[in-house]
């Protein structure tokens, strides 16, 4: 089965570093792009930044170029954040999209369940 599970969600402080997780099972990242959103309370769900297999790029959202860094290892992709901002509490979610990366929700064909990144003082 086609699965993608987010963890390491938690509740840090501004400034903290927090590294989330996204296992992929029952499909080879290779022929993926896999993007990292986020939807805070009251917002609609952005993209953070989305790594393309194909094309070996990530592209980062303007808010956290410098800060958040993608990375893979095997069917695992991991989202290390650094600097966090109270802006950037939200529930976090991977998703998948054959081939490339995309700014359209809609084109990404699975989902984790996300986790909350909660960042307050």
């Amino acid at each position: 089965q086609v699965q993608l599970v987010e963890s390491g969600g938690g509740l840090v402080q501004p400034g903290d570093s927090l590294t989330l997780s996204c296992a992929a099972s029952g499909f080879t990242l290779d022929d993926f792009a896999i993007g990292w959103f986020r939807q805070a309370p009251g917002k609609a769900r952005e993209g953070v930044v989305c790594f393309s297999s194909a094309w070996g790029v990530a592209f980062y959202e303007d808010s956290v170029k410098g800060r958040f860094t993608i990375s893979r290892d095997k069917n695992t992709v991991y989202l290390q954040m650094n600097g966090l901002k109270a802006e950037d509490t939200a529930v976090y979610f991977c998703a998948r999209r054959r081939g490339s990366c995309s700014q359209i929700t809609t084109f990404y064909d699975r989902w984790g369940q996300g986790t909350q990144v909660i960042v307050s003082s």
